[in-house]
């Protein structure tokens, strides 16, 4: 009786120890999973606002796992473009580029009928200014009150043409209540208060 009590603690032991054995197995396995290198994720460059920054464009874990999926994506972050994503073309600003022709005629001669390159009378800078945007206006200052929409005084904006003398006399609006224009004989083209003359109308091209 004593014999087989023996063999029968001997066997109880053996089957301990192939548990064990195989539970240690696993944990190895698993343990070897975790400790893996995972696989590069490939990566995309974003712009912040502290410069540029590349961003995996999922997390690679480690495969094995059991019910976890081997790559997590990343969702876009806002105000960010996708590569290969179509972008808004910036769009062209014919009243700035209007106000920056005219200034860049300050100094110029004033000379009656002229419309530039070198010399202008008020409405052939007016009209030579906004050539420069691709824009075509007619060539007296007269003609010029009546093109475009009608802008009263408070709602100017630059690029606005501006009258002034019951319309004999044109300048462009460049903003802080001052109007770009070629004045008259003897006078450069200048920069004026809108103040300095009577306001006739405005008109926005």
């Amino acid at each position: 009786m004593a014999t087989i009590t023996v063999k029968r603690q001997v066997r109880g032991m053996q089957r301990t120890a192939r548990r064990a054995a195989a539970a240690g197995a696993v944990g190895a396995a698993t343990l070897s999973a975790l400790l893996l290198p995972a696989t590069p994720a490939s990566a995309q460059p974003v712009n912040t606002p502290v410069g540029t920054i590349d961003v995996p464009d999922q997390i690679q874990l480690p495969a094995g796992i059991p019910g976890v999926p081997q790559s997590i994506p990343i969702p876009a972050l806002p105000g960010t473009v996708t590569p290969g994503a179509p972008s808004l073309a910036p769009q062209n600003n014919t009243h700035r580029v209007a106000v920056d022709a005219a200034m860049s005629r300050v100094g110029d001669p004033y000379v009656y009928g002229a419309a530039g390159p070198n010399a202008f009378d008020c409405s052939g800078l007016v009209q030579w200014s906004y050539a420069q945007a691709g824009v075509s206006l007619p060539r007296t200052s007269y003609e010029q009150l009546n093109t475009g929409s009608p802008v009263s005084f408070d709602d100017l904006e630059p690029g606005d043409v501006v009258s002034f003398y019951g319309g004999s006399h044109s300048g462009i609006y460049i903003g802080d209540g001052n109007v770009v224009h070629a004045s008259t004989s003897g006078q450069p083209v200048k920069v004026a208060p809108i103040s300095s003359m009577p306001f006739a109308g405005a008109r926005r091209i």
